[in-house]
């Protein structure tokens, strides 16, 4: 079982590089504000499983006009001057 370090809130503002390394050496570190617990400090570990395909599959629903533009919008693209009716 861990040990479990636990420390006031300054002290950790203070010791921040020094509490990590300990995280990560397997040790827990509870923050505390007043006596209270408030936060915990584990190291990271990135999650290795593989990624599940086809979650969406039957929940979303793509137009098929998605990638469409209108075509002023497409005229700016293709770097042509297209006058907007709005300011004339």
């Amino acid at each position: 079982m861990p040990m479990t370090l636990h420390v006031n809130m300054h002290e950790a503002k203070t010791q921040l590089s020094r509490l990590v390394e300990r995280a990560t050496q397997g040790e827990e570190v509870v923050i505390g504000r007043a006596g209270t617990p408030v936060a915990r400090l584990v190291p990271y570990r990135r999650d290795r499983s593989p990624r599940a395909l086809g979650i969406w599959a039957g929940r979303v629903e793509i137009a098929s006009d998605f990638d469409e533009l209108p075509e002023d919008v497409a005229a700016y693209f293709r770097g042509e001057t297209v006058e907007d009716p709005a300011v004339g």
